[in-house]
């Protein structure tokens, strides 16, 4: 029987409705625990499909085994949008004020203009944390949208941004100090402390927005990890040296793979500001790849404690859990060493929710979520009104039933380092300049497992995927004849929602029919 997608649209809104108020009546407020790592292509977890078979992340996969692991997630093109994203419920086309100042990655923004919604949270009885990476402007907002935070803060110290993996310049409740250990180490025991109890009133409810800086590079494993999958069989990526025909030109800029005269894939230069010694050392592609992944068991080992943590003070069944990574970072596809572009392996991270009773367990979704979709998730959990206009999707009919109708596209962007009004001017004003680290600003969509890139300056191809029969994005179905309808559909689908979320841009990208 033929349901048209405006009834669908109707009828997922009406169900994430009566799903979000049956949550907020069936219980007292739930806690909120955000586990965020960095940098994770999909193949560093053990329970997705596509990773390599020798990972191992237990404690990650049965928290999907006791929930829904989505297809994915699309939260930002880099540290920075991700962040700004994630605070503020808005792609970075619409985060007013924030931007880079003085030596990278020391960072600003204007409060007033650019509130963060855990501050919400707060005045509505919640006590709000974080822990570990602040990647968002020097002002990490302890006493203004955090109860308790023990942030490493890099904005503020940029002479202490590269230290991923050694002592660290820690602000508690703005005090700082030098702490010594390894880092995500010391953020699963902050965490689980305040779990236990320590640092907020027992009464109230809690969330807890936890920031690995595992597993961006250099790499860094702990000792007790080095050498855990040194003997582990690494095969290359199909389209980890050129030619990519079909693919934009700016690909062969972005090339970080070459083969040496011994015919073994070494590393060559990156697009990375920050922490890209297999660069500078000529690594191997294979002694690269296990380093990386050898970072990813302190990130499941403080998975395993935290819920554990949770389970023995009682707190599991009314505590939401959220797992995923700022961004994907390709690992060898398409040429690269880097997250930005808008393939898959460098932009879609891991996403996994859990809640006992409340979400569906055990089960697979086939669709992507994005940054600001968590955000109005997070809201409708705890039963509050936004805000202000969010730019995402309540996906709480997908977490109550996973194989539910979900008509709507997944948009996800990339503006380099500008944000808010500044997008709109430089593409404007200075159209050449719409890029970052090589790769031309864009806006892209997925939907009914097809995805469509749209960059944002003339002159650059557009980007059509297949990608449930061409998974790994090396088929650019744009200018196929066949698919001209269906490329017809998507840019009218990509123009709806740059204005759904008030992108100023949208009407100078001849999306509409009479204009490519």
């Amino acid at each position: 029987m033929y349901v048209s997608r405006l009834t669908l649209l109707l009828t997922v809104a009406l169900l994430s409705v009566f799903s979000s108020r049956s949550i907020a009546a069936d219980r007292r407020p739930p806690n909120i625990l955000f586990i965020l790592a960095d940098d994770e292509n999909l193949k560093t977890v053990g329970c997705y499909p596509g990773s390599w078979p020798w990972v191992k992340t237990p404690n990650i996969d049965a928290l999907a085994a006791g929930g829904v692991r989505f297809q994915g997630a699309y939260l930002g093109s880099w540290c920075m949008p991700s962040r700004a994203a994630l605070l503020t419920g808005h792609w970075p086309h619409g985060v007013e004020s924030m931007r880079l100042s003085g030596k990278y990655p020391d960072s600003t923004y204007d409060p007033q203009q650019c509130p963060f919604w855990p501050g919400v949270f707060r005045q509505h009885g919640y006590q709000t944390a974080q822990i570990g990476k602040w990647h968002t402007g020097e002002d990490a907002g302890w006493g203004r949208d955090w109860d308790y935070q023990m942030v490493w803060n890099r904005p503020k110290h940029p002479e202490n941004a590269g230290a991923y993996y050694k002592a660290e310049i820690i602000a508690t409740n703005g005090v700082e100090e030098k702490v010594e250990g390894y880092p995500a180490d010391n953020y699963n025991k902050w965490a689980c402390d305040y779990i236990r109890g320590a640092h907020r009133d027992p009464q109230k409810p809690w969330y807890l927005w936890l920031c690995y800086g595992n597993i961006h590079g250099p790499s860094i494993p702990p000792e007790r990890h080095k050498g855990l999958y040194k003997d582990a069989a690494v095969p290359e990526p199909k389209d980890i040296l050129p030619p990519r025909p079909g693919k934009p030109d700016y690909l062969n800029k972005t090339q970080a793979w070459a083969r040496a005269a011994d015919g073994q894939i070494i590393a060559a230069k990156g697009g990375e500001k920050v922490g890209d010694d297999a660069g500078k050392s000529g690594k191997g592609f294979a002694d690269w790849v296990r380093q990386v992944n050898e970072c990813m068991p302190v990130v499941d080992e403080g998975v395993g404690q935290l819920i554990a943590a949770l389970r023995e003070t009682g707190q599991l069944e009314n505590t939401l859990v959220v797992y995923s990574a700022d961004q994907g970072f390709a690992m060898g596809e398409h040429g690269c060493r880097m997250k930005v572009a808008p393939y898959d392996a460098n932009y879609r991270s891991p996403f996994i929710v859990s809640m006992p009773g409340v979400v569906a367990a055990g089960k697979v979704c086939p669709q992507v979520v994005s940054s600001v979709d968590l955000v109005t998730t997070f809201f409708a959990f705890a039963g509050l009104e936004q805000p202000w206009k969010f730019h995402g999707r309540d996906i709480t009919p997908l977490l109550r039933d996973p194989a539910a109708a979900w008509p709507y596209p997944c948009l996800y962007e990339h503006t380099g380092e500008s944000y808010g009004s500044d997008v709109t001017k430089v593409l404007s004003n200075k159209p050449q300049k719409a890029e970052h680290q090589n790769v031309p600003w864009y806006d892209a969509i997925v939907l009914d497992g097809w995805k469509y890139i749209r960059y944002l300056r003339a002159g650059e191809i557009e980007e059509l995927y297949d990608l449930r029969k061409d998974p790994e994005e090396l088929t650019n179905l744009a200018a196929a004849p066949e698919q001209r309808e269906r490329l017809e559909k998507l840019r009218a689908t990509l123009l709806a929602e740059l204005h759904r979320t008030d992108a100023a841009y949208a009407d100078t990208l001849g999306l509409t029919p009479s204009g490519k």
